[in-house]
């Protein structure tokens, strides 16, 4: 029984003896396994190649740098002004000999379709009178402006060859989520597919930049600059989701993009006619004042603008829309003003329904309003409407008279409007409106249907010997 009880001992001594000297080995096998993986296993490509790295390889070379050239003219000794000498204006023209100032830009684009037609920025490529297309394989073309929209700042190119370029169809912004990962891909400072990433941090965003709103923006961490305004923002299938703009520099770590099914409606318009057509409803608005709010008893925290008239037979006629009613929102961008349903027009185009909130006789309802070009008939009467002006074609004495190849004639002045207060008067010729020079009545209809969304309209009037520019609130 002792010797059993000492062959026990010793055999539990050596277990314990064995264990102590397994122990180290099992310690450094697990320390093996921690260690990094060896150099082969380091350079896999299979661990290398991440949803980013495809997504760049996907859409990278539809993405292209843009080169503008813009030529400016070099001011006069006397700073733009004359010096109301005709010898003196004459000497130093023929002293100073002028020469013409090429100022260059950059920016982003991304070839969309088969027949080399590049989305970009309307800013990128603003006042250009050369624009030059360089792919990320190094080739370069010349490209012409198909058409462009600034109050969506958008802007479509046509590249000058027959040959087959990279392309990335636009993909869909209808189901993006708040915190999906995003990608950013453009040419900051001419440096070819540069790429940042980040996440959407919110969507629908609106941003105000010189006297202009934007609404319905993709705001992203990913970083944004103006070299890779106009490229593209994808998500992680290789989608291109938005075009980034960089219009919003207070703040770094912002950024923003157009949504690109947003972008897809102007896209159409552009190539359908070279400019985006507004929206047209027939809705004629003023300011809500506290007296009016009283009146049709709405709460003093409603915000909104009030419908004081209706165009017979227009879109909003035909949905029920009635004066005194009062607009809270359109398509759910809230209305406080005329002014903010104007701009809140420009982010449609004509073949969009649009859902418009008002409020009347205490409630608030939801009406669909199917949108309609202008009608360019309508032209006149809401010159006369906002305006008081009255206008007709030049007669062939007058315009011989004074040698003017173009121009319409004022033929009535309403007393009470803004151009009676300024003193407009029958007789009064307008030779343009905004930068558009008019050579006719149906020039004077485009040229309001064109600015009829600002808030203010610049005339050049003639009146004899005498031309004068009057800006007159729309």
């Amino acid at each position: 029984m002792l010797r059993f009880g000492v062959d026990r001992g010793r055999a539990r001594r050596g277990q314990r003896a064995a264990r102590r000297a397994i122990a180290p080995l099992l310690l450094a096998g697990l320390l093996v396994a921690a260690l990094p993986i060896p150099s082969d296993s380091a350079g896999d490509p299979f661990l290398r190649r991440t949803a980013t790295v495809e997504v760049v390889e996907k859409v990278g070379p539809s993405v292209v740098n843009i080169t503008t050239e813009r030529i400016t003219q070099p001011q006069s000794p006397f700073g733009g002004r004359r010096s109301f000498d005709p010898f003196f204006d004459e000497f130093f023209q023929n002293f100073f000999e002028p020469r013409q100032r090429r100022v260059q830009s950059l920016g982003s684009g991304v070839v969309f379709d088969r027949e080399g037609h590049v989305l970009t920025n309307e800013h990128v490529i603003a006042r250009a009178d050369r624009v030059r297309v360089t792919l990320s394989d190094g080739r370069e073309f010349d490209a012409d402006l198909v058409g462009a929209d600034p109050n969506n700042d958008l802007a479509v190119l046509a590249i000058r060859t027959d040959e087959q370029l990279p392309f990335t169809p636009p993909g869909s912004s209808d189901d993006l989520m708040v915190g999906e990962p995003v990608i950013a891909i453009g040419n900051p400072f001419g440096l070819s597919n540069t790429v940042t990433t980040g996440v959407v941090s919110a969507l629908d965003r609106s941003v105000r930049s010189n006297e202009h709103s934007f609404h319905g923006f993709i705001q992203t961490d990913a970083s944004i600059n103006p070299g890779n305004s106009g490229g593209a923002l994808a998500d992680l299938d290789g989608r291109v989701i938005g075009i980034n703009t960089a219009i919003y520099q207070k703040a770094q770590g912002i950024g923003f993009a157009i949504p690109i099914n947003k972008a897809k409606r102007i896209v159409k318009e552009l190539l359908k006619t070279g400019e985006v057509r507004l929206p047209w409803i027939g809705l004629e608005l003023q300011e809500l004042t506290e007296e009016l709010r009283s009146y049709f008893g709405v709460p003093k925290e409603t915000t909104g603008a009030l419908v004081s008239d209706v165009v017979h037979g227009s879109p909003a006629a035909k949905a029920g829309l009635k004066r005194g009613d009062i607009i809270l929102s359109l398509a759910e961008i809230p209305i406080s003003s005329p002014q903010d349903y104007r701009e809140s027009l420009e982010e449609f185009v004509p073949t969009d329904r649009l859902r418009i909130t008002i409020f009347r006789k205490g409630k608030e309802l939801t009406v669909s309003v199917q949108p309609a070009p202008f009608p360019l008939d309508y032209a006149l009467d809401l010159v006369y409407h906002r305006l008081g002006i009255q206008v007709g074609d030049l007669d062939k004495d007058t315009r011989e008279r004074y040698g003017l190849k173009g121009a319409v004639s004022i033929e009535k002045v309403r007393k009470d409007s803004e151009a009676g207060r300024i003193g407009l008067k029958s007789g009064d010729l307008i030779l343009q409106v905004n930068d558009m020079p008019i050579k006719n009545l149906e020039g004077f209809k485009k040229a309001v249907s064109r600015y009829r969304h600002l808030k203010a309209l610049t005339l050049l009037v003639r009146r004899g010997s005498y031309g004068y520019s009057l800006t007159l609130p729309f």
